[in-house]
């Protein structure tokens, strides 16, 4: 399974050029795709913030990018919750440690371009 961070989603959705080169071979060739539930409230918020614009409604947008793209909404649960607070390192961003405890406790390989993510090596990446 390949997990999206919250960026990538919207980029493979909206502007998947923005994807890097790696980023698309992997979910090329990947079947299995997820989202982190954290990060509906991620889009939400930059929607309501006027960070990011989108081209409907975020619900909407969001149900439809789930179809389009077979992608798994990956629900917030408890192995999750407990994972996203044993990072000692990792910077306190709640919705960057869910999303990178999600992957983690999946196994799965995330997309994403944050440095901080991907500095902290706390789970395989990509783009």
């Amino acid at each position: 399974m390949i997990v999206l961070d919250t960026h990538a989603w919207i980029w493979l959705v909206a502007d998947p050029d923005r994807l890097g080169s790696r980023a698309r071979a992997t979910l090329a060739a990947e079947r299995s795709k997820g989202i982190a539930a954290i990060s509906c409230w991620e889009i939400s918020m930059l929607v309501a913030h006027g960070r990011i614009e989108l081209d409907r409604d975020p619900v909407t947008w969001m149900e439809e990018s789930f179809q389009a793209e077979d992608i798994e909404l990956l629900p917030l649960t408890p192995a999750v919750a407990a994972a996203s607070t044993q990072f000692e390192s990792f910077h306190g961003d709640p919705a960057d440690r869910l999303i990178v405890a999600t992957a983690l406790t999946r196994g799965a390989t995330l997309v994403t371009v944050d440095e901080k993510i991907t500095k902290a090596k706390l789970v395989k990446t990509v783009w």
